[in-house]
Order: C-alpha cells, then sequence, then structure tokens
C-alpha cells in the first residue's frame, strides 16, 4: 500500500506502510507537518471509525507516523489520514494552535559567540530570538525537551565544535534552523544564549510536557 493524494490537495504527498500497524504520512515541510499532525490529534481523540483503533501519532521534520494496534485496517486508515490531510491547511492550523511565553534571561556563555556567527550584536541576537514567535516541531532528546522553529533565519548557527558534558537545565540554546530549552541538565552541543525558570516537566501536571507539536512559543527577556 502507497497512497498518493491528488496533487494540491491538503498536506499530504504521500502515505507509506510502516510494518502492520503504522503508517508513515509524508509532507512537504515542517509547517505541513505541524499542521496534519494537529488534525490527526483531533481524529484520534474522537475515537470514531478507524480513529479508535489509533494508539500514537509522532510527529518528526517532513512526516508524520500513525501508529495502530495489530489487527487494524490498515487502508481504511490511510483513506481516512488522506481525508483529514485533504481537509487541512497550514493557516488554520496556525490560527488555531495554542501559545505559551516564556521569560528568559540572556546570560548564555555562548551568546558573544552567537553574535560573531551571526554578524549582529549580543543585544541583536537577543532581539531577534525575541522578535519573532516561534513553533514546537517535534520533541527530542529528553522527556520535555521540544525542537522549535519558525525564528528569525539570522540565528542559524552550527553546533559547538566540542560539545558540554553537562548543559544546566533551563538553558535556552540554538543549534542550526532550531531553538530549544534543556529540560533537565545533560550533556549537549547547542550554542546557550540564555536561561528560564520555566518547568518544561513535570510528572505532577496533565500532560507533562509544557510543549506540544504545534503550539506557538514566544520568548520575552527578563530583566530582572
Amino acid at each position: 500500500m502507497v497512497v498518493t493524494p491528488a496533487q494540491g490537495r491538503g498536506v499530504v504527498t504521500r502515505l507509506l506502510p510502516m510494518g502492520d500497524t503504522a503508517i508513515l504520512v509524508e509532507t512537504n515541510d515542517i509547517d505541513a507537518v505541524l499542521a496534519l499532525s494537529a488534525a490527526l490529534d483531533q481524529q484520534m481523540l474522537s475515537r470514531r471509525g478507524v480513529w479508535a483503533d489509533v494508539e500514537d501519532i509522532v510527529p518528526a521534520a517532513r512526516s508524520v507516523l500513525v501508529v495502530a494496534r495489530a489487527g487494524a485496517d490498515l487502508p481504511a486508515l490511510a483513506r481516512a489520514i488522506e481525508q483529514a490531510g485533504a481537509n487541512t491547511t497550514v493557516a488554520e492550523a496556525v490560527a488555531n494552535a495554542s501559545q505559551v511565553e516564556i521569560a528568559v534571561r540572556y546570560d548564555g556563555p555562548d551568546l558573544e559567540v552567537v553574535a560573531r556567527h551571526t554578524g549582529l550584536s549580543p543585544r541583536e541576537v537577543v532581539e531577534a530570538h525575541t522578535g519573532m514567535p516561534w513553533r514546537v516541531a517535534f520533541g527530542g532528546f529528553a522527556p520535555g525537551f521540544a525542537y522549535l522553529v519558525g525564528g528569525d533565519t539570522r540565528l542559524i548557527v552550527p553546533r559547538r565544535s566540542s560539545p558540554r558534558t553537562a548543559v544546566p537545565a533551563g538553558s535556552v540554546a540554538l543549534a542550526g534552523e532550531f531553538s530549544g530549552i534543556y529540560p533537565r541538565e545533560s550533556p549537549g552541543g547547542w550554542q546557550l544564549i540564555g536561561t528560564t525558570d520555566v518547568l518544561l516537566w513535570d510528572t505532577d501536571r496533565t500532560p507533562p510536557a509544557l510543549f506540544a507539536p504545534g503550539m506557538v512559543v514566544t520568548f520575552v527577556e527578563d530583566r530582572t
């Protein structure tokens, strides 16, 4: 089963079987991933028809993996996914996305390094990071970590040539096109530009993760 939707219809470009219990849904870009993931989440929560057999929806950079329970009717699920994708637009997903504001102290040890990489002053790096909203693309290497996209393109910088063995929890960082916040102390090679006190993963919270795919994240400078 390989399904190629009609050209120009929605955000899905191709559906591929992944074993007997999953379908990989390919899209054109991360914006389409976020729009489709939001639409499929709503369908899964409805538990109607074939969606009652869906156990998980996992977004990535250019695709969404839809995982079903054993025995699910994958051809019927593929048709349902195609239909959901045909009725989904990026603009609608952005308009309906939840939002969160993160206060940051821009005191990171790599702020000057990022300034040199970008040709900006440290002050301009802060203004660029806070000047545009970011969106949660997908989760990462640790519970609560999220890859954020959509920020100022001047902030695209390489990872550090020598990763740190311990990055403090709450470190706000840049790497490539992404920004992110370390939810706990861990090794890491991203460029550290600030810190925040926001708790990204809390087992006493439902859901434990603060960030979810598609969410709009705005950084504001904490001058206290």
